[in-house]
């Protein structure tokens, strides 16, 4: 809701809108638990463990292949014999066949595992993106209260598409990885132990390495992650505040603004770049040693120990397809810091509080009838300054009831709660004498047809838009409730009439056509109970009387709450309370509060221009 009061009483900085004072991915930060993100990663992965298995299967034979070509190469070279510099034709022949085999179904096993493995990996992204999404419907609203629209959304895209990166590049690498390591280093033993022992001296290394680099590009990683948020959030902004920028000339200002987060995302992901791109330059340094050495001592062996020129080829291509899955374990760690920074932004989200639950036995709303009664409510947005104290009313089915007060005194509070978007800190709402908490949530909401002072169109038609709040309504009772709304003249007059294409964000519609849209769906929605907060304060004078007159028809045998600074909409309420320091100071009808010259006489007073003496 429009809740001025609210967001006066806790409106966020752009600072703390942006997560910077709590979040949990700030520089020299660590992950919560590293660990658990990944099995999490791995439990929603497992969903296609048929596809998981048959992919896993294939890497497995594809790596057992690899393992075994550079042993037929070192049977090449042994079927010179340079005795005689004679060549085994045959042999030479036969086994280049086979090593011809091995290449090509290599080849088709690496392509079809890469397809079922990016296939997973996208099906992984479609769910948690599903999951998200039905997520932030949960939510209660003081989620959105106090974050950035622009994080939440860089959550649902980049770091959604983030975590993808673990399934593609690394589940297939890791399980080859360790498949060519170990058939690897059986082979290299069956061969020559010493070699085996001057190979293996890449591990050590490759361990050190990876653990400096790791430890430093994390960090990088998630401050890159979380700057990408801010800056998402701040586009975000200053997109749908773009008048308000150009109208106030504060375009240098917002400029500089993301020109400074700019500056630290570059700065970070440059660092994190350069910490990770350290990785292969140093891996092929250590590649590159372990060949000289294997190369040296596999000569000094064959001349002077007799070991066959083949057996020494094959160590060469070993020590490269040994250090190879260590590279590529290496490098993974890079992508998986990236992913897991990401999905711990995804998964603080998944596992953020929702809406309370529904009862047990919640009940299913039949024919409300619209009585409503507060009983010793209290309320606070952040259980330090109170908003209601002990509000009380009662309100008769039908009845007209008229909220007034200063901005942040809690009249959209009132509403917020009879709607149950916050549940009271204390006290009972009942409507038709059953609290509100005993109703089911959905049916609760069926009560009311609200319509806000910040409209909320959708991308559609402007039928699609009336008809949202109904969408079995026919065409004919579109435009009923629209005639109704006085918003059919100038719907016709539009070149596509009611197909005209709208959204959230274009400005094809002015404000004041754009709230009788919203009246229009209220009309339709047929609700016992109407809430008005400010709708008419976007129109001129003249529409604003033509809406109270479409809105006294709409009113009748409807329980309304109307919400209005311009007291002279609320006149004819059957009640007016009259809210300020969380309680009801006054409560009548107009002619009684202008008699008791209290509060709302004064208001009353003040608008006219008059002074009270």
């Amino acid at each position: 809701m429009a809740e001025q009061e609210r967001q006066q009483q806790r409106t966020p900085s752009i600072g703390m809108r942006s997560g910077a004072g709590r979040n949990p991915f700030a520089p020299g930060a660590k992950p919560k638990n590293a660990k658990g993100t990944m099995l999490r990663i791995v439990k929603i992965y497992l969903r296609w463990a048929k596809t998981i298995f048959v992919a896993v299967l294939l890497t497995v034979v594809s790596s057992l292949i690899s393992v075994a070509i550079p042993y037929y190469i070192g049977k090449t070279f042994n079927t010179l014999h340079i005795s005689d510099l004679s060549v085994d034709t045959d042999k030479l022949v036969s086994i280049q066949g086979i090593l011809l085999c091995l290449y090509l179904s290599n080849w088709l096993l690496n392509s079809i595992n890469g397809y079922m493995t990016l296939k997973v990996s996208q099906k992984l992204v479609f769910t948690l993106r599903t999951e998200f999404f039905k997520k932030m419907q949960k939510l209660p609203l003081k989620f959105y209260d106090t974050r950035s629209h622009g994080d939440t959304m860089s959550r649902i895209t980049n770091d959604v598409e983030n975590i993808s990166s673990i399934i593609a590049q690394t589940t297939t690498q890791l399980i080859a990885s360790i498949v060519t390591l170990v058939g690897s280093l059986a082979v290299m033993i069956s061969l020559n132990i010493p070699l085996t022992l001057v190979v293996l001296l890449c591990v050590p290394l490759v361990s050190v390495l990876t653990k400096m680099i790791a430890s430093k590009s994390r960090i990088y990683f998630k401050e890159q992650q979380r700057s990408l948020g801010v800056l998402n959030g701040v586009i975000e902004e200053n997109i749908l505040g773009l008048k308000m920028v150009k109208a106030f000339d504060r375009q240098e200002e917002v400029i500089l603004q993301f020109k400074e987060i700019n500056e630290r995302l570059c700065e970070s992901s440059n660092k994190a770049q350069i910490w990770s791109g350290y990785m292969m330059p140093l891996m092929n340094v250590i590649n590159n040693f372990i060949f000289a050495v294997v190369s040296m001592i596999g000569g000094i062996l064959s001349v002077s120990y007799g070991l066959s020129v083949g057996t020494v080829v094959s160590f060469l291509n070993y020590s490269k397809q040994f250090s190879q899955p260590l590279n590529s374990v290496a490098v993974m760690f890079n992508t998986i810091q990236s992913a897991l920074a990401g999905a711990e932004r995804v998964f603080e989200i998944l596992d953020y509080e929702e809406e309370t639950t529904d009862v047990v036995d919640a009940i299913e709303m039949k024919n409300p009838t619209g009585e409503v009664a507060f009983h010793n409510v209290c309320f606070s947005y952040d259980f330090a300054k109170p908003i209601l104290d002990n509000v009380n009313f009662h309100v008769n089915p039908g009845e007209v009831i008229a909220l007034v007060g200063e901005t942040g005194a809690g009249k959209t509070t009132i509403v917020n709660l009879l709607t149950r978007f916050y549940d009271a800190d204390s006290g009972e709402i009942m409507i038709d004498g059953v609290p509100i908490t005993h109703i089911r949530r959905d049916s609760l909401r069926r009560c009311f047809s609200v319509v806000l002072q910040d409209t909320s169109l959708f991308s559609g038609t402007i039928l699609d838009n009336i008809r949202y709040s109904n969408m079995k309504a026919t065409e004919e009772e579109v435009v009923k409730a629209a005639k109704i709304a006085h918003a059919h003249d100038f719907i016709v007059k539009l070149p596509k009439g009611y197909t005209t294409l709208v959204s959230a964000t274009t400005d094809n519609l002015s404000q004041g056509q754009r709230q009788l849209i919203s009246i229009a769906r209220a009309v339709l929605c047929d609700s016992p109970i109407l809430i008005l907060d400010e709708a008419t304060s976007s129109v001129d004078t003249k529409t604003e009387k033509e809406i109270q007159k479409a809105l006294v028809r709409l009113m009748q045998n409807r329980t309304s709450f109307l919400i209005a600074h311009r007291l002279s909409t609320i006149r004819d309420a059957d009640h007016i309370m009259v809210i300020g320091n969380g309680q009801i100071l006054e409560y009548g009808n107009h002619q009684s509060l202008m008699e008791l010259k209290g509060r709302y006489y004064e208001m009353v007073m003040s608008q006219m221009g008059r002074t009270v003496a």
